[in-house]
C-alpha cells in the first residue's frame, strides 16, 4: 500500500491506496533476446507462452522445450521447438505501454472462418456481467484491463488481467494451451478498445465473436469483416453496437452499418441480487408545502410508483423514514434514521446499515423519472467497498447512487463530526464514477436525475401524465 492524497471539494486528504504494477519482461527465445513485454507481474508464463502462440511461433504445448521465468530479474528463457525466422520486423502496436508483434504486416488478410451456430445477444449480455463482476482490479486502483473467453451459452472459461489489453489475450491463450481448452467457437469479452492486433490475435485463436465495453477501431472493423468474426462495441445496459457480421447473431435486427440491440429478454423483469433498493423519504418538503411522497401520482401516491419500480429490480426494497405510520400502505420494511436530523446522509446511513445485502442503490423519493436500464447497469458495476455515483451536466448525483457497506464507517465518522453533505465522506472511501456521456446512453435528456420540488414541478408532471393518458385513450379508440 502506498500513502497518497486525494483533492476533495478544496483540501487534500491522505489515503492508503494500491498501485498498479508496470513490470518489463525481458524475453529470450532460443538464445535469441526477441522483445521486452510491459505487463503486470503476475502468471507470466502464460503470458510469454500466449504471445509466442499469438505471433505464430508456437501452436502446441509440445511445442515448449523449455518455458522458465525469472521474476527477480525479469527474464523469460523460453525454447521451441521451431526455428526463429533470421530477421524479425517488429510492429508497433496501439496496445497499451505500446505493445509489439512481429506476425501483423500492413495490408494483412486473415483467413476466414466458418462458426457454427449465431450467438445470442443474452450470452454477450451474460458474459459481460461476469467480466464487470471479476474485474476487481480495476475498481480498486484502475488503470487495469480484463477480458474473458466463455462458451456460446455465455459461461465464463478464462479470464486474465493485465495493464496491457493486447496482454490480457495473450494471457488467454497460454492458459488455455496449458490446459488444452480449444478456443476456436468461443467468444472474448474484453473491457478495452479492439484494435487491430486484437482482432488479428482472434482471428488466429477461432475466436467466433468479439465484444468490448468500448470502441473498435477501422482496421479492427475491416479484419473482422474478412475474418467472418461479428464484432460488438459499447456493451453496456442493455445495448450495444455491431460493427461487423451482425447476421451471425441470433435475432438480429434488421440489416445496416451498426445497431442498437434491446435489453434481452433474460434481463426484462429479472431482479438482481446482491443489492437492496432504498427509497429515502425523510426530506420536509418545505417548498411543496405537503409531503410530496404522497401527492397523487399515476393512480396511487407519488412513493408508490417508485416502489413499484424498484420492486421490479431488486428482490429487496426498504424506506427509510421517521414517520413510518405514513407509509402503511407499502409493502416493504420501513427503518428510522440512527442519526435524526442530519439530512440525507444520516439516511442513506440508515438504509446502508439495515439492508440486508451488501450494497444498496439509494433514490430521493421524490425522483417521477427514474430509468430502469441505467439502475441496473449501475447495480451490475456495484462496488461493496465503495460508492458508484452518475454524473451528469450538473455534477455528481449522489441521491442516485449505490453505496456499499464498506463506506458505513466513513459514513459514520462523518455524521460524527457534525458534517452532513452527502460527498463529505467520499475522501474516506472508495468512489467510482459513471461519467454524463455513460449515463446518456440510456437517457440522453438525464431526466432520471429530476426531482419535484414544488408545486410548478408537480403540476407539470401531471400535465404530462394527463397528455399520456389522453394519447393512450385516442389509440384505443383508432384501435376499436
Amino acid at each position: 500500500m502506498k500513502t497518497i492524497h486525494i483533492y476533495t471539494n478544496g483540501r487534500l486528504e491522505e489515503k492508503q491506496s494500491g498501485i498498479v504494477r508496470e513490470f518489463p519482461l525481458v524475453l529470450h527465445v532460443n538464445g535469441r533476446e526477441i522483445a521486452t513485454l510491459i505487463s503486470s507481474p503476475h502468471d507470466l508464463r502464460f503470458l510469454v507462452a500466449g504471445f509466442l502462440r499469438n505471433q505464430g511461433f508456437v501452436e502446441r504445448a509440445e511445442d515448449f522445450h523449455m518455458l522458465a521465468v525469472c521474476d527477480d530479474f525479469g527474464i523469460a528463457n523460453v525454447r521451441i521447438r521451431s526455428e526463429l525466422p533470421e530477421r524479425l520486423k517488429p510492429v508497433l502496436t496501439s496496445g497499451c505501454g505500446t505493445g509489439v508483434t512481429f506476425s501483423m504486416e500492413s495490408g494483412e488478410r486473415v483467413a476466414r472462418r466458418e462458426h457454427g451456430a449465431s450467438v445470442t445477444p443474452d450470452a454477450v449480455f451474460r458474459l459481460m456481467e461476469e467480466l464487470a463482476r471479476r474485474a476487481d482490479n480495476y475498481r480498486s486502483h484502475g488503470g487495469i484491463h480484463s477480458a474473458a473467453v466463455g462458451d456460446g451459452e455465455g459461461n465464463l472459461l478464462l479470464f486474465a488481467e493485465d495493464i496491457g489489453r493486447h496482454n490480457t489475450l495473450d494471457r488467454i491463450a497460454g492458459e488455455a494451451l496449458f490446459r488444452g481448452i480449444d478456443l476456436a467457437g468461443t467468444i472474448l469479452v474484453t473491457s478495452g478498445r479492439v484494435s487491430t492486433e486484437m482482432a488479428a490475435k482472434c482471428a488466429r485463436l477461432g475466436i467466433a465473436l468479439i465484444a468490448s465495453r468500448t470502441s473498435a477501431t477501422d482496421m479492427a472493423v475491416k479484419m473482422c469483416d474478412e475474418a467472418g468474426i461479428p464484432l460488438i462495441g459499447y456493451v453496456r445496459g442493455g445495448k450495444f453496437t455491431v460493427y461487423a457480421h451482425h447476421e451471425r447473431l441470433a435475432m438480429a435486427p434488421p440489416v445496416g452499418a451498426i445497431h442498437e440491440l434491446p435489453l434481452p429478454a433474460s434481463a426484462q423483469g429479472r431482479r438482481i441480487p446482491g443489492i437492496t433498493g432504498v427509497i429515502l423519504a425523510g426530506g420536509q418538503s418545505r417548498r411543496m408545502g405537503s409531503n410530496k411522497a404522497l401527492l397523487p401520482y399515476k393512480g396511487g401516491r407519488f412513493i408508490e410508483a417508485i416502489h413499484r419500480q424498484l420492486a421490479e429490480i431488486f428482490d429487496e426494497v426498504l424506506l427509510v423514514t421517521n414517520n413510518p405510520e405514513q407509509y402503511d400502505f407499502l409493502p416493504c420494511r420501513k427503518v428510522a434514521d440512527i442519526h435524526p436530523g442530519m439530512g440525507a446522509l444520516a439516511g442513506i446511513h440508515a438504509g446502508l446499515h439495515h439492508a440486508a445485502n451488501p450494497a444498496a442503490f439509494m433514490v430521493a423519493c421524490d425522483m417521477p423519472y427514474l430509468n430502469s436500464d441505467l439502475i441496473r447497469h449501475l447495480a451490475t458495476l456495484a462496488d461493496p467497498g465503495g460508492v458508484l455515483i452518475p454524473e451528469s451536466p450538473a455534477g455528481l448525483e449522489p441521491l442516485h447512487a449505490v453505496y456499499g457497506k464498506g463506506c458505513l464507517a466513513a459514513i459514520e465518522t462523518t455524521l460524527l463530526s457534525g458534517e452532513r453533505r452527502i460527498v463529505s465522506f467520499f475522501g474516506r472511501t472508495n468512489v467510482n464514477r459513471v461519467n454524463a456521456e455513460q449515463v446518456a446512453l440510456f437517457d440522453p435528456d438525464y431526466a432520471t436525475f429530476s426531482n419535484i420540488n414544488t408545486p410548478v414541478d408537480y403540476y407539470r408532471l401531471r400535465d404530462g401524465e394527463r397528455d399520456e393518458l389522453d394519447a393512450a385513450l385516442g389509440a384505443d379508440r383508432i384501435a376499436g
